[in-house]
């Protein structure tokens, strides 16, 4: 089943169940995805809805750190329950020592000793984490694990 399918059958679920707050989120997501769509030309993907979902993850976790350090609780609280919604779109995330597994092979592979070659180890570990972890951690743990 496609995003889109997904998006459609839980719109419909949470129209039934009254739950404004998911199918506002939904319909966001749904909307995003289509435009890309339209953009592209074409269907979408897994991978490519992948980057349209994680874009998404990645404007609200962006969001929440603004308003955290402005003690706006009240907006923060609406973006953690919008974070929820999305979480069961993406697929399992990764702990962090299997992004650090991911990043010592990677490591290894490439020959990398210094944080000079951040890039080398990253052009190998990103397809592999896209989605699965957030790519501020994964290049937190690159830039200790090459230190």
């Amino acid at each position: 089943m496609s995003l889109l399918e997904t998006l459609n059958a839980d719109m419909k679920q949470a129209m039934k169940n009254k739950d404004k707050e998911a199918l506002s989120v939904i319909r966001m997501v749904k909307s995003t995805v289509m435009n890309e769509e339209i953009n592209l030309g074409h269907t979408l993907t897994t991978d490519e809805e992948l980057t349209v979902l994680s874009r998404e993850v990645k404007q609200r976790h962006d969001s929440l750190s603004e308003f955290e350090k402005g003690n706006r609780e009240d907006l923060a609280a609406g973006i953690r329950s919008e974070l929820d919604v999305l979480a069961k779109y993406l697929p399992k995330q990764l702990s962090d020592d299997e992004v650090k597994a991911i990043i010592q092979e990677a490591i290894t592979q490439t020959g990398a000793t210094t944080p000079k070659d951040m890039g080398k180890v990253m052009r190998i570990v990103t397809p592999q984490v896209k989605g699965k972890a957030d790519g501020k951690l994964v290049a937190n743990l690159v830039k200790a694990a090459l230190a």
